[in-house]
């Protein structure tokens, strides 16, 4: 679901330190600015180099104090072939309780790091 033309914009970032290649361990995220009654998080990762392929994502909590820890989003992760690096985009979508989107951002990131 997209968010309307209303909603909040928000930050978010992230790195893959620490994140290997072609795993499912998801980045830690620390978000900046989520709208006032955010639930949850919604998080879906596109590879701007290989669109055809569906990273997928999840939905996680958010209790409001502005990290989502390594490991929380369930995902299909960075697996560029050898030699390459990709960009890497994601989408968060904050939601209220209701499934309401209040807000969206996005963070970019390349993989693997250099």
């Amino acid at each position: 679901m997209a968010a309307n033309s209303s909603a909040h914009a928000f930050s978010a970032s992230f790195t893959w330190s620490g994140i290997g290649a072609c795993g499912g361990t998801s980045p830690a995220f620390t978000i900046r600015s989520a709208p006032k009654g955010t639930a949850s998080l919604r998080f879906a990762m596109r590879d701007y180099d290989a669109p055809n392929f569906r990273h997928g994502g999840s939905t996680v909590g958010y209790d409001g104090k502005g990290r989502v820890a390594q490991g929380a989003i369930s995902y299909v992760g960075p697996c560029p072939p050898p030699g390459q690096t990709h960009r890497y985009i994601w989408t968060i979508e904050a939601v209220d309780g209701s499934g309401k989107v209040l807000g969206q951002a996005e963070a970019e990131g390349r993989f693997p790091l250099r």
